[in-house]
């Protein structure tokens, strides 16, 4: 399985257009972890897994759950889950939900991180990075099941890899 993960493109339109367009037939599914900005009419819509971000208008989930590949997603923006300050209720609510994977963006700083046997991945914001990895210029995940591992690998604007940001998991681990 592979998936493409991104988050608080806050109105970038022709980004997430970009990104669909490059990927096209390469993924699974494009999830969008909300502030996408995008209005519900927007024929984007129809190619992304979206959830609501809290600067987001339109009416989004707030939580969508998906099984892809035998892999339980869960996918959220965290602003209503407190990731500022740290994953406790994200976890809670992955194990309420049975998920294996999570995926969340609201504090625009990549990261990939394992708990619980549950793997948490934050693609960063693809148009407002901050953080430590804020020179980059916006990222976005590509994320790869494989034989029980997990790959994360993150990418730019340019779709050119981060290889030092690349992470591995096996799934199960803690």
């Amino acid at each position: 399985m592979k998936l493409l993960v991104v988050s608080d493109s806050h109105g970038d339109r022709q980004i997430i257009a970009d990104l669909l367009d490059h990927y096209q037939d390469q993924v699974e599914a494009v999830i969008h972890c909300g502030d996408s900005e995008l209005k519900t009419t927007d024929p984007l819509l129809d190619q992304l897994t979206m959830v609501q971000g809290n600067m987001d208008l339109a009416n989004f989930p707030l939580i969508q759950k998906k099984i892809i590949d035998n892999q339980t997603i869960l996918v959220t923006h965290g602003h209503r889950f407190g990731v500022n300050g740290g994953l406790l209720k994200l976890e809670l609510l992955a194990q309420q939900e049975n998920a294996n994977l999570v995926f969340f963006g609201h504090t625009h700083q990549l990261g990939a991180e394992i708990s619980h046997g549950r793997i948490f991945i934050n693609p960063g914001s693809i148009a407002q990075p901050r953080g430590k990895y804020a020179f980059i210029g916006g990222t976005y995940a590509i994320v790869e099941t494989l034989n029980n591992q997990v790959t994360v690998k993150f990418y730019d604007r340019n779709f050119d890899p981060i290889p030092e940001l690349e992470c591995h998991f096996n799934e199960g681990d803690d």
